[in-house]
């Protein structure tokens, strides 16, 4: 298999797709594609990622893209550790925490790129309405997890706790106010060694 990912390791849903191959123990390969260049609309890159964004799975002759469509197919076609619960009601809670945390949250996500995790804080405080996004994540999240075990679905880890710990530390590691309880929710999904993996992974100079 061979894994398309941002040339920065920045994406978090490229660091959803790496993890869950690691926890898979699927042997794969990595490529890079400088999306700064716009390498990912090069007609190489197009012919394998329908969307033409990162990250890309090529698996033999089938290709595939978008990270959650990526990872529900590991689950179902490849053994080891599961990503998804068994129980189809927490199946569809983890895919709805999925979609909500790549569809929602915008003004985060702007104000609080991946760069703030991988690279640098930002000194810039958080707006009226990153604020409110927030209290918004810090409210579903506490709600998730109200049952007190470690992980989403309580003593059995998945896929989104990799989701959600990446999108709490948009503020955690940029220093920004988050409830001590996501504040150690977060830190320990980022000890996982599938993750560690991510974030140590050799990240070209910042273009200013």
């Amino acid at each position: 298999m061979r894994l398309y990912v941002d040339s920065n390791y920045t994406s978090p849903y490229a660091l959803s797709v790496f993890v869950a191959l690691h926890e898979k123990n699927l042997p794969f390969d990595i490529t890079t594609i400088d999306l700064a260049s716009s390498a990912n609309q090069t007609t190489d890159y197009v012919q394998k990622s329908l969307t033409q964004r990162v990250p890309t799975l090529v698996d033999e002759d089938f290709c595939l893209s978008e990270s959650s469509a990526i990872t529900e197919y590991l689950d179902e076609v490849y053994k080891g550790l599961a990503l998804y619960p068994s129980s189809i009601r927490q199946r569809a809670r983890v895919r709805q925490v999925q979609a909500w945390l790549r569809s929602d949250l915008m003004p985060i996500r702007q104000e609080r790129s991946t760069v703030v995790v991988f690279y640098e804080p930002s000194p810039i405080p958080l707006s009226v309405e990153a604020q409110a996004a927030a209290q918004k994540l810090f409210a579903g999240a506490k709600k998730l997890l109200s049952h007190g075990g470690d992980y989403l679905c309580g003593d059995e880890w998945c896929i989104a706790d990799v989701d959600l710990a990446l999108m709490l530390n948009r503020l955690v590691l940029n220093g920004d106010a988050v409830p001590a309880d996501l504040v150690k929710y977060a830190q320990f999904q980022w000890q996982r060694p599938s993750v560690q993996l991510w974030v140590q992974q050799e990240r070209p100079a910042l273009a200013r």
